[in-house]
Order: structure tokens, then C-alpha cells, then sequence
């Protein structure tokens, strides 16, 4: 579904992304590991086309690199940002409702699904996004992005309890997560990134088995 090849970014004259290589399949779980500063985050940006990449990323046969974000948005990947990117005047009903993407096919979320997921969102529906706790605009930004229908969804630190319930709507997902035991629970496979690229890829057994690796990329 997803293949990204010989990947690079930058941020002015520093060199973040030096390579990267990753897949994401259908139906799939994937996760990034690594420590703070080493480019997951950027990784997920560049994807979405900001910074600029330069490389190959191809998308359901499509070649996405060099395309606006609002255009990959419409192909299918549904990007849920590290910060809080919802519209603080607007309610949280309304947060929602901007997140439909018309004509991108059946319809996998709807707002019903949304309040029976989190029923305290329901409870402040009409209140602004701005007014939500950390934790709620958190939840309003996974499930704003849930609303238009996308066919993969890249998610920077959430809530992994999500997880299962989005992977169950036949939705391919791309975490990058710090918490060792949540990636290892939920992921089919697992890519750990050092400097900029990737230094390892595999199933949790092969990851669990190479204790210098975990030593070197992941422990503090």
C-alpha cells in the first residue's frame, strides 16, 4: 500500500532523513521506534509532503512525493499531527464535521461512531474545541481525521487504544511510538530509526531477540 524508497529530508541546510526506506502494507500495523530528534516525526511530515522529500513514495500505485498535502489527503492517508492541529472557536461537532472528505469512497466513520467511541466527546459536542482538556483534543484529532474515510492513517503518539478499533475497519496504520510494550502488543512489524534512517526492520520476536540492538537505538 504503502512504499517509500531511499528517502531524504531537510530542515534548511541539516540533513534530518538520510535514506529511508519502509512499507506499509494493507491492513497492516507498522511502527516506528527510536529515540527523540532521530526523524520520525519528520518522517511522517515528508509523507504528507512538508518538508519536501526527495525520493520515492508511492501510495496504493500512486507516486505521491513532490504532491501537496491537501491532495495526498484526498488519496487516502489520513495524517493525526504530535500537536493539536484543531480549530480552538469551532465546536467539537463542528471539528468533525470539517474532517469529511466527499466522494472518498464508503463510509468506514460517522459521528455516531465518534460518540459511542468517546462518549465524552458526545457530552461536549457543542462546546469549542478550545475548551477541551489535552486528552479530549487529542481524541477530537484522531477521530476528525477517522472522518474522511481514510484507507491509511499515520498517527504521531496517541492514543494506542484506538488502535485495534481503527485496524478492525480494514484501516492500514503507521505509528510512531516511544512506548516500547504498546508497539510490541499491537504492531505486525516494527522499524527502529537511529540518525536519520532505518537500523533495523522485523517482527517483535526478531526485535525482542537482539538485545544489543535494543540497548544501542531504543534504551535510555
Amino acid at each position: 500500500m504503502l512504499e517509500i524508497s531511499d528517502l531524504h529530508a531537510y530542515y534548511g541546510k541539516s540533513h534530518i532523513l538520510q535514506g529511508v526506506t519502509l512499507s506499509v502494507g494493507k491492513n497492516e500495523i507498522v511502527s516506528i521506534l527510536g529515540r527523540n530528534g532521530v526523524g520520525r516525526s519528520t518522517t511522517l511530515k515528508a509523507i504528507m509532503g512538508k518538508p519536501a522529500p526527495q525520493g520515492s513514495i508511492t501510495f496504493d500505485g500512486v507516486r505521491i512525493a513532490g504532491r501537496p498535502p491537501h491532495t495526498i489527503a484526498r488519496l487516502g492517508i489520513g495524517y493525526v499531527p504530535e500537536e493539536r492541529a484543531i480549530f480552538p472557536s469551532l465546536s467539537v461537532e463542528q471539528n468533525l464535521i470539517l474532517g469529511v472528505k466527499p466522494g472518498r469512497g464508503a463510509e468506514r466513520w460517522s459521528v455516531a461512531d465518534t460518540w459511542q467511541m468517546f462518549p465524552q466527546l458526545r457530552e461536549r459536542a457543542n462546546a469549542p474545541g478550545g475548551a477541551l482538556s489535552g486528552g479530549e483534543q487529542q481524541m477530537l484529532t484522531i477521530c476528525r481525521t477517522l472522518m474522511g474515510n481514510p484507507e491509511l492513517i499515520m498517527i504521531d503518539e496517541r492514543i494506542g487504544e484506538l488502535l485495534s478499533e481503527i485496524a478492525a475497519r480494514g484501516i492500514s496504520i503507521l505509528l510512531v511510538e516511544q512506548r516500547l510494550v504498546l508497539a510490541l502488543r499491537l504492531s505486525h512489524r516494527i522499524y527502529v530509526m537511529g540518525h536519520g534512517r532505518m537500523v533495523f526492520e522485523g517482527t517483535r520476536d526478531e526485535l525482542m531477540a537482539d538485545a544489543a540492538l535494543r540497548r544501542e537505538w531504543l534504551e535510555v
